[in-house]
């Protein structure tokens, strides 16, 4: 055996020890079920009294291994390039009479600058997520922000609503990654017990983006001119696009296999477990009972020089893999789970673009006869929503789930987070009704604001958040390509909506609509119960699939 702390298995060592569990706790370890303690005479790397899922390298440039400090900052700076590339696309709806008036336009027509970069952005993943894969997390990065500058720049200066629309294809180009990329990055650094708040994280960023938009270019159109709110978020994007070159080296790593201690050989406190190479220190702490050694590591690693290159390694194997990465999409819609999630996901953003689309049409006529100003302050109810899930909805999730794994014994299955879901359905109901009622029957704006949007704010993240840290965590090797998936779906359903909502409105009133709406969202959110009870059977089913390979 050889004296470094971690041994890395082979495919048939990782079967060997797979099969050892399996005996031991008496149940089956499809892909998605993860053993949160030590087993018999096999021991994992902890931290704390958490188990690491995956396992990470004895490589202090690998990101499960950098310091807090470093993993923060990865946080800090996606947490900046999604609100760079969420703030402005549909920041138009606080704008709508500004655009009729500058290009004598309808307001469907309007609307559709809005859908037209939710079209785009949905689809154009396709060509992201295997920039990612080929070249690395970062150059995708960097790649899509410098066109996104371009994209704010044109806005600032379109001259006719040909050339706005024009522009709105770019932004929904370069702001694609939004819906990939915090995903990957969450993935690559954090662990499985970390990752149900980071995903809400950015998923509040993502929705608070926005929600904040609206605000600023109402204040800003009514104030400087709807011109300004463009070179404002140009800025934002310089901004985004600087932190991004000094502070986000690249996260993408290679192939992970499980790592177990086994038989571990005692060193020196202060081991160096790649003799001199590494400044991660292994502490072993002996368990009485087994009279093996449990691996404890503090993370203290950084990334390397190499993972500050602007262009990336370009990746032989991952290449080859591009090809499958840009069909896996279109397959992983074979899989019940994903569907589910994608569906919930879709949905729950349907609740935001209701917000959008419906705000100036409703508040800026009798009784409210809001501005464009007071239209973008209406966004706040929701945003205090969002905060609130923030909060709630991840903690809540990574609570339940580790209730549950310490009620069946330190294993643990993704479906034990589903349970989080169904404070945020009821909240869904609630909102979606005060929403559709008020603005039908003219009830006063702090109910359809305060209540409804803050409530649909709540909801937004929250069922976004669980629902796809459960996919993801059911087929880890193809996050990327769920959440390619989970966007299509959400995005075309959204682009629907700005296209034919308005004039449905007109036709039936609010009611109809919205609730019709608020109605799929729960309903879908509601599979969540049988999924409890059969999704392990659902991923015993696809165990054998492509999706639990690497591309």
């Amino acid at each position: 055996m050889s004296p470094n702390v971690e041994h890395q298995f082979s495919v048939t060592g990782e079967a060997d020890a797979r099969h050892e569990i399996e005996e031991t706790v008496h149940t089956v370890l499809y892909p998605g079920t993860e053993v949160m303690t030590d087993v018999g005479g096999l021991h994992f790397k902890h931290a704390g009294k958490s188990v690491l899922v995956p396992q990470p390298s004895d490589d202090p440039s690998d990101p499960l291994n950098w310091s807090v400090w470093w993993k923060m900052v990865i946080m800090a700076g996606m947490c900046i390039t999604t609100f760079n590339w969420t703030v402005g696309p549909l920041a138009i709806s606080s704008q709508v009479p500004y655009y009729v008036a500058e290009w004598d336009s309808s307001l469907p027509d309007v609307i559709q600058f809005v859908g037209v970069s939710i079209l785009v952005l949905g689809f154009s993943n396709f060509f992201w997520v295997p920039i990612g894969r080929a070249y690395g997390r970062r150059p995708m990065a960097l790649m899509a922000n410098l066109m996104n500058i371009a994209s704010m720049i044109w806005r600032a200066q379109a001259k006719s609503y040909g050339s706005f629309m024009g522009a709105c294809v770019v932004t929904g180009i370069a702001c694609g990654p939004s819906e990939t990329l915090p995903g990957m990055l969450v993935t690559d650094v954090m662990f499985l017990h970390q990752r149900g708040f980071y995903m809400s994280l950015y998923l509040w960023i993502a929705w608070s983006g926005t929600l904040i938009g609206p605000v600023i270019a109402g204040v800003m159109s009514d104030r400087y001119g709807w011109r300004s709110f463009w070179w404002l978020c140009t800025a934002i994007a310089v901004f985004s696009l600087l932190f991004q070159v000094f502070l986000m080296p690249e996260t993408r790593w290679g192939e992970r296999h499980v790592g177990i201690a086994h038989d571990v050989v005692a060193e020196p406190s202060g081991f160096d477990a790649t003799e001199g190479k590494t400044d991660i220190r292994l502490e072993e702490a002996a368990q009485q009972s087994t009279n093996v050694n449990e691996v404890v590591i503090r993370l203290t690693g950084k990334p390397s020089k190499a993972q500050f290159s602007p262009w990336g390694k370009f990746d032989k194997t991952n290449a080859a893999g591009i090809f499958p990465a840009l069909i896996m999409p279109f397959r992983l819609f074979a899989y019940p789970i994903v569907v589910w999630s994608s569906f919930v996901f879709s949905w729950a953003a349907s609740m935001l673009v209701i917000i959008n689309v419906t705000q100036s049409q409703a508040f800026a006529g009798p009784p409210w006869n809001m501005s464009a100003t007071d239209v973008g302050y209406t966004n706040f109810g929701a945003i205090v929503g969002v905060a609130l899930s923030l909060v709630v909805a991840g903690p809540l999730s990574d609570w339940v789930s580790a209730f549950l794994t310490r009620r069946n014994k330190g294993i643990r299955e993704p479906e034990m987070r589903l349970l989080a879901l169904f404070p945020f359905a009821v909240s869904c109901l609630l909102g979606g009704i005060l929403v559709a009622v008020g603005y039908q029957h003219q009830w006063s704006w702090r109910a359809i604001v305060i209540g409804g949007y803050s409530l649909l704010g709540l909801v937004i993240p929250a069922l976004s958040a669980i629902s796809l840290t459960y996919a993801i965590d059911c087929y880890k090797p193809v996050a990327g390509e769920i959440l390619v998936a989970a966007t299509m779906v959400k995005n075309l359903w959204a682009y629907g909506m700005t296209r034919f909502f308005n004039n449905w409105i007109v036709d039936a009133g609010y009611v109809t609509p919205i609730m019709t709406d608020t109605a799929l969202a729960i309903f879908f959110a509601g599979l969540a119960i049988p999924l409890y009870f059969v999704g392990k059977w659902l991923r015993g089913w696809t165990k054998d699939s492509p999706a639990h390979r690497e591309i």
